[in-house]
């Protein structure tokens, strides 16, 4: 029997993501403005600050996944995270330009020290709720619909930054801002604050979470094939030791490919105007092109992996992802200036990492029981949010102590480990059955 996916209902689970990925926009693109512009701390100190969200992010995603899971409010599992952590994020981080002000109409010690005080119990409060946030729709979407349903959250994330980028592009263009020696941030965090409240009324409002997780129980009675779990001698669940195996190869892969991805990333624009002499306005068009290039595949590599598998999809991926970096390294030794031919590569890079990023997660928590969907959700955040760590300082030594011609020989090369680990992931594939013909269409509404 063909199963649909539910886009309605996954659009509206979607908005807890879009919320979180419009407050990270902001916060990595004005937090180091604050704290250089107006505190005068130096690159370095600023750099180790900005770190910050990802090393707590190790610690906090997979305890508050794992929390979660054992949560038992009647609201749901996921839904007090998200609510309670909306709430305390939204207020502290209104506190954020407020003290930004004050500390620059009368700079002092004290305002440095509660301005820092203050990001790190928000980046606390966001890391209460972000595995919750995803593990929502992982708990109201049937296994094999997952990769679909994983392809909006993301789209819906993406939604969430460009409408960030939308606002300050209309609040702060360059004619308003050029030559002040001191910008008030307090109307876009508002603005972003709104954003997340809405987000979070639509989900507390049209999500219903415990009717949602009943109908995904029901199919998994229904479906008991496609539980990897098996009972121990003392009646407990666990995962045999095969699929163990597969998902510590998954994880490995996961860090790798995300160490391919950001290193580029992370580096790229510092590249281009190094090695071809570009502007960085149009370097960073390139980056822009790459997540254009995702978001429009995010949707049709879901229905990709729906009919040959996420495996291969992610393998796929992997390739194009690998072979666009290749590309981008013989590019730069026989043409060593910008050419329009970048775009179309970084397109590419785009589509690869699409069909990496939608289908990993789905297959990281296909091999858990759904008891423990948040701490599997948070397994596959520390490996990635490990890689975001490692890799600029990894690729940074390297461009610094061998040349910049390393940046996509490195990545290439962590692209082909990925592929190689990925070959040893033998479960996490959901199947399901595709329609064919006219009766596809069905789908689309």
């Amino acid at each position: 029997m063909f199963m649909k996916l539910d886009i309605k209902k996954t659009v509206q689970m979607g908005f807890g993501f879009l919320s979180i990925c419009a407050f990270w926009q902001m916060y990595n693109a004005l937090i180091p403005l604050i704290l250089t512009g107006t505190f005068h701390l130096n690159e370095t100190i600023s750099g180790v600050i900005m770190a910050m969200d990802n090393v707590l992010a190790l610690f906090l995603l997979p305890i508050f996944g794992s929390v979660s899971d054992r949560c038992k409010h009647k609201m749901g599992r996921r839904k007090p995270f998200i609510l309670y952590g909306t709430i305390a994020a939204v207020i502290l981080m209104l506190m954020l330009p407020i003290v930004d002000n004050s500390y620059y109409a009368n700079p002092s010690g004290g305002k440095a020290a509660l301005f820092i005080g203050i990001l790190g119990a928000l980046l606390v409060a966001m890391g209460t709720y972000r595995s919750p946030a995803v593990a929502l729709m992982v708990d109201c979407t049937i296994k094999p619909l997952r990769s679909r349903a994983n392809a909006i959250i993301n789209l819906m994330g993406a939604v969430g930054g460009i409408i960030y980028l939308g606002v300050a592009a209309v609040l702060y263009p360059s004619s308003r801002t050029k030559g002040l020696e001191h910008i008030n941030y307090l109307p876009v965090f508002m603005i972003v604050a709104g954003i997340m409240l809405i987000s979070l009324c639509i989900v507390m409002i049209t999500v219903d979470e415990i009717a949602f997780t009943k109908e995904v129980e029901n199919y998994e009675l229904l479906h008991p094939e496609d539980n990897l779990a098996v009972e121990d001698e003392n009646g407990n669940e666990v995962l045999p030791a095969d699929v163990k195996r597969s998902l510590a190869f998954l994880l490995i892969s996961v860090a790798l490919w995300f160490i391919a991805y950001n290193g580029m990333e992370t580096w790229f624009t510092t590249y281009a105007v190094n090695m071809w002499d570009m502007a960085v306005g149009a370097a960073s068009f390139c980056l822009l092109v790459a997540t254009g290039g995702a978001i429009i595949f995010f949707v049709p590599s879901g229905m990709l992996a729906s009919k040959i598998g996420r495996k291969k999809t992610i393998l796929l991926g992997i390739a194009i992802l690998g072979l666009s970096f290749l590309c981008g390294f013989v590019f730069t030794i026989v043409h060593p200036s910008f050419s329009p031919v970048l775009y179309v590569l970084f397109a590419c890079v785009g589509m690869g990492w699409a069909f990496i990023n939608v289908n990993s997660m789905p297959m990281v928590v296909e091999m858990c029981k759904g008891s423990d969907v948040g701490k599997f959700t948070g397994y596959y955040y520390t490996f990635s949010m490990a890689a975001q760590i490692v890799t600029p300082i990894f690729a940074g030594f390297l461009l610094n102590h061998v040349g910049y011609i390393t940046l996509f020989p490195y990545a290439t090369i962590f692209a082909a480990l990925a592929f190689v680990t990925m070959l040893f992931v033998k479960h996490g594939d959901g199947n399901v059955e595709v329609k064919k013909g006219l009766e596809a269409f069905e789908d689309m509404d």
